[in-house]
This record gives structure tokens, C-alpha cells and sequence, in this order.
């Protein structure tokens, strides 16, 4: 259907220049004189017959790029189409605005070029502007509608809703399904296409140990968004210009005036840079976990050497580890140990401890 179009467009247009240019043409060549050819039917005929047989060769070539045009435009965002059209139709408007006091202007290429000019450069500026500052405009059309019915609602229900945006590996975690699932996290979920992608890049990896990080990740979102009671978003916007995922997750939550729900350290502290807000399950993880202080006693199963000279390693079973002094002789047993001190950070806690029989030694 398409070539059929492209066919009837040339010959349309081969009419159409052959009405036009046929008959310059002919007196160029000296034979206007001739009545039979030189005529308007004649004129727009042989312009059809010639762009008909120009479509044999040009009329795939067309086809390919129109195909190619209308898959770029399936595939963008609508944000983005409607933001870049948006700039476009306004670099347009100026451009006519500044055309009308110069097209009455007598000089040649000042009232023809300049405008020709002018509407080429402004709607080029015009559309890049539209397009790299769409989540600017989103969030601005998003705001005036947040006040719009923060006008109209009372004021109890009229709370700005908060996003909660998930990284990467806080999906593949786990946790953070549970903890919907307690309503511990409230406001609106919001997974990024590009989080998306980085979780079917990993799904679809050679490496077994990775696929299955990556899938795990994919059934956790199925699980958040089919049979947990909470608002789940999919942001499709993206940010071309930036390569890191994190980076972009970073910006999207200033954009949004969202918070960045992850268990990596890294990009906890990115955050924190950026000052964005961020919430680190793992200091959920470790809040809610039992106190521990210097001087309580434990038993504890020393399973491995430590880094230091002498040192054993035990863990509780939330995974807490514990570092024992002079516990290497003791792997493989369990003992009483007395904590000496705990170390707690968004990466996890650890405790230090000496074996009780040691203490008593001493």
C-alpha cells in the first residue's frame, strides 16, 4: 500500500513539474513552434510518464526511509514527540514573525534568503530545545495539574504523591517486595524503562549465575505489581545523553522530586552528593535488627580464618558477621563469645568479639 502511495505522489509531482518546467524546456531547445508538444496536456503527461519510470528505481529507496521514519517515531517516547513538536511549531512561529518586517525589505537576498534561513535555523533550535528539555516540560505540566487539584480537593486529601524509584539491584534483592507487602512503603512506585532494560540485559546473559539474578529481578516486579496493594508506575522516558544507569536513575529523581530506593552503597552516597533523597533497605535491614552492645555474651559457630593474624569468623542468622580475636583455633566449634564492639553502616553491621574462655584467662 505504501509503494502505491510513493508512485501516485511522483507521478503527481512529475504532473505537476512538467506543466511548469516542460515548456521552458522546449523553447530552450527550439521547438515550442510545435503545437502537438507544446501544450498543457502534452506537458503534464510527459512529466507523469518520466517520474512513473523514475519510481522503478527511487521508489524502495523511499520506502525504506519512510519505513524507518515511522519506526523512530513507534519507538520515542510521546513525551518526547510531543515536547520536540512543541519547540518546533514555536521555532516555526518566531521565524514567520521575524520574516514579515524583512519581506518587505527591497533587497533580493536580504527578503528571500534570510527568511528561508531563519525558518530552517529557528525550527532546528527550536525542536533540539523541545526535545532536551521534555522532562522539564513533563514535570511542569505535571505540577500545574498536582495544583490543580490540590485547589479543588480538600486539603487532607490533597498530599503531593511521593515516588519511590527502584534501582537495579534493589529489585534483584528481593526485600523490597516484603517490604511493600507490610506497607512499610508508601507513595507511588516508579521503575524507569532503563532500569528495565539493564534487568532483560542481565535476563538475557550467557552467564547462568547472572541470568538467574536478572530473572529473579523480572518476577519480583511481576510479584510488586500484580499482588501487592501498590501504585506501580513505568517511567518509558530516558536520557540519551548520559550512559550510566545510576546516573540517570539520579537524575530522574531530581526531575521528579522522587526518592531513590537502593541497598547499594555507591550509589547511596551519590545521592547523598547530589542531595537527593535516598532510602538504603539496608539500614532498614539494620535498624530493625536485635541490639547488640559491648559486654553481652553469645554463642556462635566459628566457621572460617579472618584477614588478621588469628582472627575467626562467625555469623548470626540474619548474616550479621562477627569477627572473633584468636578465634581461628577454634573453626568448626561453637563457643561463648563476649562483643567488645559493633560497627554499623549502610553497608552492613559487624560485630567484634573474643572468646569467653579467653576473658576468663585473662
Amino acid at each position: 500500500m505504501l509503494k502505491r502511495i510513493v508512485q501516485a505522489i511522483f507521478v503527481i509531482l512529475g504532473g505537476t513539474l512538467g506543466l511548469f518546467l516542460i515548456p521552458d524546456l522546449l523553447s530552450l531547445i527550439n521547438l515550442s513552434e510545435f503545437k502537438l508538444i507544446n501544450n498543457p496536456y502534452v506537458s503534464v503527461l510527459l512529466g507523469a510518464i518520466i517520474f512513473y519510470f523514475l519510481t522503478f528505481w527511487a521508489v524502495d529507496y523511499v520506502v525504506n526511509f519512510v519505513k524507518w521514519i515511522e519506526d523512530g517515531l513507534v519507538k520515542a517516547p510521546v513525551v518526547d514527540i510531543l515536547s520536540g513538536s512543541l519547540g518546533l511549531i514555536i521555532g516555526l512561529f518566531v521565524a514567520y514573525l521575524l520574516g514579515i518586517p524583512l519581506n518587505q525589505i527591497e533587497i533580493p537576498v536580504v527578503n528571500t534568503v534570510t527568511p528561508i534561513f531563519l525558518t530552517l535555523l529557528l525550527g532546528y533550535l527550536g525542536f533540539q530545545v523541545g526535545f532536551k528539555k521534555r522532562d522539564e516540560l513533563s514535570s511542569v505540566f505535571s505540577t500545574n495539574r498536582g495544583n490543580k487539584r490540590k485547589e479543588l480537593e480538600d486539603e487532607d486529601q490533597s498530599d503531593t504523591k511521593i515516588f519511590k524509584l527502584l534501582d537495579t539491584s534493589v529489585i534483584i534483592d528481593g526485600r523490597i517486595a516484603d517490604i511493600c507487602q507490610t506497607g512499610f512503603l508508601d507513595g507511588v512506585i516508579v521503575i524507569p524503562q532503563f532500569v528495565l532494560e539493564e534487568l532483560q540485559h542481565i535476563a538475557d546473559s550467557s552467564d547462568v549465575l547472572k541470568r538467574n539474578r536478572g530473572r529473579r529481578g523480572l518476577d519480583i516486579l511481576n510479584r510488586i505489581q500484580k499482588e501487592l496493594p501498590v501504585e506501580v508506575q513505568i517511567y518509558e522516558g530516558d536520557f540519551e545523553e548520559i550512559q550510566e544507569v545510576d546516573s540517570k536513575l539520579v537524575k530522574l529523581a531530581k526531575i521528579m522530586n522522587g526518592i531513590v530506593v537502593t541497598n547499594d552503597f555507591n550509589l547511596n552516597k551519590v545521592c547523598e552528593l547530589q542531595k537527593v533523597q535516598v532510602l538504603n533497605i539496608n539500614d532498614l535491614a539494620n535498624a530493625v535488627k536485635p541490639v547488640v552492645l559491648p559486654g553481652e555474651e553469645m554463642n556462635v559457630q566459628v566457621i572460617k580464618d579472618g584477614k588478621e593474624h588469628n582472627q575467626g569468623i562467625a555469623y548470626l542468622d540474619d548474616g550479621t558477621m562477627i569477627v572473633v580475636e584468636e578465634g581461628r583455633e577454634y573453626i568448626g566449634k561453637h563457643i561463648d563469645v563476649i562483643v567488645t564492639s559493633v560497627l554499623q553502616t549502610s553497608a552492613g553491621r559487624m560485630i567484634f568479639a573474643k572468646p569467653k574462655l579467653l576473658e576468663k584467662a585473662l
